[in-house]
């Protein structure tokens, strides 16, 4: 009964993949420019005030240049190196199409980093003929792709992340430190050797690798001694910690095992033992893929470039009506897309359409869109012609499942308030959707704070009863303004305001305002506020305030107009 306790435990140990792509910002602009660069390309950074070199194509590294060499030494020993500035936001979108493409090896995948990939392929790797299989598909993929890549494959998260950074026998263990350099002196080397011999077969590298791709693989449940021979790098530390390590004769993960874990997290604190449990298993670190979002775009090219309105406004008619579709099928509505157009030239043009509400009519969405056109392309000249035309859905929303109900009435309301969207809709292209605001009440009892503005857009009509005050409101709100008048709480018999003279015919009031003590509104540290409603000789009638004193001095000042 004991014999079968080992398969069922290889039955279900998980298998976590990493990949790790050296040159990805580098070859991404490679790609780009289809690889006809022949020179060695390198990716600037600003780090501080000094740029500094953030991704290497393979021929830069051949060079002898590597990651945070400052450019003016990159330039110094590779005359001939080619620079392009970072676009962190271009590499992102990059790294998520990636992500993507991986899904077809795996359901459950993840960023690592801005250059690698982690994938849990349990119960996978027989569908492509293996786990080495699989793995050679990937680099192949990869390599079709423009890519380079090395793969590593073990039990944990941690173990796969250092075979693939670490498996080859490079790294960081191999630059100036400790055993990595040969000549040292001759008791560094001595000690070096000693520490080699002390190893013995058991520390072994890992020999279960393709010698013709950048394929590390651990066998399952024989994690722990292929992890233990790689260099300290390997566990994800930072470098103050590595280097602590190194200044103590720590250099590969076996010293760590070799030395009181209490002592350890006591000087490089907590974070060095949970990295080192989770690379040999005795910590858990799944994998969890980010949430994918609904993508959605049609594209059309063209054999021959277009150049006539007629065209051009028949290639978008298909491409919305083909996009509505797509979107009509998954259940998704369209709240905003864009337009790309790419010249003859190589230059694109971007038009952005954001709709006041989500539908997925095509003649509706087009004839907003043919708007934004007319915006967007005023400075289009007669001989430009476009070879390609792309439509993306930049935003997406679910469809409410629950139609309107309640007779005709409802079904007009309904109506309308589609009509007035598009009509929002059609005014924002001109003016902005940001500047098309609808008023809704506010809980203040401050006046000026009874109401705000929200963009029409994105917000919803007010449709019940608008709070009331007990007293009169005037119909115009501005800042208080200060009036020429006697400092007494008293209504005053005349004042001047705005440069003109006034006498107080009656007055109702007062209604005690006091300021919201939680809040520090610079308006209200004139204190507590008398508020009364003055009708004048001259027709004027206002709504002035008496205010205490606070913070500031207070005093008569003028607020509303009830005219």
């Amino acid at each position: 009964m004991s014999a079968p306790a080992p398969q069922m435990a290889r039955a279900k140990t998980r298998r976590i993949l990493s990949i790790y792509l050296p040159h990805l910002a580098a070859e991404q602009i490679l790609r780009l420019h289809r690889g006809t660069s022949l020179q060695p390309l390198a990716v600037i950074a600003e780090a501080g005030n000094r740029q500094v070199l953030s991704s290497l194509c393979p021929k830069a590294q051949a060079a002898g240049l590597y990651r945070g060499q400052a450019l003016s030494a990159a330039m110094a020993l590779c005359a001939n190196l080619i620079t392009r500035s970072q676009n962190p936001a271009q590499e992102q979108a990059f790294h998520k199409a990636l992500c993507r493409w991986a899904e077809k090896f795996s359901p459950w995948i993840a960023a690592e980093g801005t250059d690698g990939l982690v994938m849990d392929i349990s119960g996978c790797a027989h569908l492509f003929g293996g786990e080495t299989a699989m793995a050679e598909t990937i680099c192949a993929d990869l390599a079709a792709l423009g890519l380079s890549a090395e793969i590593g494959l073990a039990d944990t998260r941690g173990a796969a992340w250092a075979l693939a950074r670490f498996g080859h026998g490079r790294g960081r263990a191999q630059q100036a430190r400790g055993d990595a350099i040969s000549q040292e002196a001759r008791a560094t080397r001595a000690r070096a050797a000693l520490r080699r011999r002390d190893m013995g077969p058991k520390f072994a590298p890992p020999a279960h690798q393709s010698k013709e791709m950048p394929i590390h693989i651990a066998p399952p449940l024989e994690t722990r001694a292929a992890v233990l021979p790689l260099p300290i790098a390997a566990l994800r530390l930072g470098d103050e910690t590595i280097d602590g390590l190194a200044r103590l004769g720590l250099h590969q993960i076996h010293h760590l095992l070799a030395q009181p874990r209490a002592g350890l997290a006591r000087r490089f604190g907590p974070f060095l033992l949970q990295r080192l449990d989770q690379a040999l298993g005795s910590l858990a670190e799944p994998v969890s893929p980010a949430r994918s979002t609904p993508y959605f775009a049609v594209r059309m090219s063209f054999p021959e470039p277009i150049g006539t309105s007629d065209d051009l406004d028949a290639a978008i008619l298909r491409l919305t009506e083909a996009l509505c579709q797509k979107l009509d099928k998954a259940g998704r509505d369209l709240r905003s897309l864009r337009l790309d157009l790419a010249e003859m030239t190589e230059a694109r043009r971007h038009i952005t359409l954001r709709l006041a509400r989500s539908h997925t009519d095509a003649r509706t969405v087009y004839s907003l869109l043919k708007l934004q056109m007319e915006q967007g392309l005023k400075d289009l000249e007669p001989s430009t012609a476009f070879d390609m035309i792309r439509l993306e859905a930049l935003q997406t929303e679910a469809r409410n499942a629950i139609p309107h109900q309640g007779g005709d009435s409802s079904a007009r309301a309904h109506a309308a308030r589609s009509a007035l969207d598009d009509l929002v809709t059609r005014i924002g292209t001109r003016i902005g959707l940001e500047a098309i605001t609808r008023p809704h009440p506010a809980e203040s009892h401050l006046p000026e704070k009874s109401q705000k503005s929200l963009a029409a857009a994105w917000s919803d009509p007010f449709e019940g009863l608008w709070p009331r005050a007990h007293l009169p409101r005037p119909l115009t709100l501005f800042k208080p303004e200060f009036i020429d008048a006697p400092d007494s709480p008293e209504p005053p018999f005349r004042f001047a305001w705005r440069r003109q003279n006034f006498t107080v015919k009656s007055y109702i009031g007062p209604e005690r305002i006091a300021p919201e003590w939680w809040l520090d509104d610079p308006n209200w540290r004139t204190g507590l506020r008398d508020y009364w409603c003055i009708t004048t000789e001259q027709g004027a009638r206002l709504w002035l305030f008496y205010a205490h004193g606070g913070a500031i001095t207070g005093g008569w000042f003028a607020q509303g107009d009830f005219t």
